[in-house]
């Protein structure tokens, strides 16, 4: 389903060139369920990005159900990204002015499809935020809002979820829902995960670790 191969990442700083990431080859298969670990600056952030087609390597190819990332606009890559990837990020990035209900139904207003009231509530549901769908942002928790984050990315029954320290933000008990969340959805939905974390709990609920230090595997 994604397959990454040689994937090297540099950054320009003043007249520095830094390198993140080191010539990395993996492949995502259908339905798994990875954790992507490794200390602060390992580079677990930027791979998520060039795996989601949010960032483009400096060397290597991405493909995506058979499509080449690298040889496609910007345009195209929204619509492969607003498709068929879902992303939680550590900060929810919700629209502060819209309701829980409208911030989900994003992603399908963008792809000019109907939004359906039944099935947003039916992922409302699912993530346990049925009674709020008309509350703002302001007025959930850090967990709720996480949830809410998370419904989003599912709307559109995406094969790939990608969180970047999803759990970051969250205390404990908080997080461990969220990471029973994933297991559920992913159980569920068979969609494939892949989540960067430091959390060793969301590293042990995973069918398979990797693990990357100074942007190798």
């Amino acid at each position: 389903m994604l397959t990454l191969s040689g994937i090297s990442k540099n950054f320009v700083s003043g007249r520095k060139k830094i390198s993140a990431l080191y010539d990395i080859s993996l492949k995502i298969d259908e339905g798994e369920f990875v954790a992507l670990t490794g200390p602060s600056g390992s580079g677990k952030s930027t791979l998520l990005h060039i795996m989601g087609g949010l960032d483009k390597p400096t060397h290597g190819e991405v493909v995506f159900q058979d499509k080449n990332l690298q040889k496609m606009n910007d345009k195209q890559l929204s619509e492969v990204r607003n498709s068929s990837i879902g992303f939680v990020f550590q900060d929810d990035l919700l629209l502060p002015h819209f309701t829980l209900f409208e911030n989900v139904a994003l992603p399908l207003m963008f792809a000019g499809r109907r939004v359906d009231e039944i099935e947003i509530k039916r992922i409302l549901h699912e993530v346990g935020l049925e009674k709020h769908l008309n509350h703002k942002p302001f007025e959930l928790s850090g967990g709720q809002k996480q949830r809410a984050c998370v419904a989003r990315a599912i709307v559109m029954n995406p094969v790939l979820v990608l969180a970047d320290e999803p759990t970051g933000n969250l205390d404990t008990k908080t997080g461990c829902e969220i990471i029973n969340l994933f297991k559920e959805l992913h159980s569920r939905h068979k969609m494939a995960f892949v989540i960067a974390t430091h959390d060793a709990q969301i590293a042990e609920a995973a069918q398979r670790t990797i693990h990357i230090i100074d942007g190798k595997i």
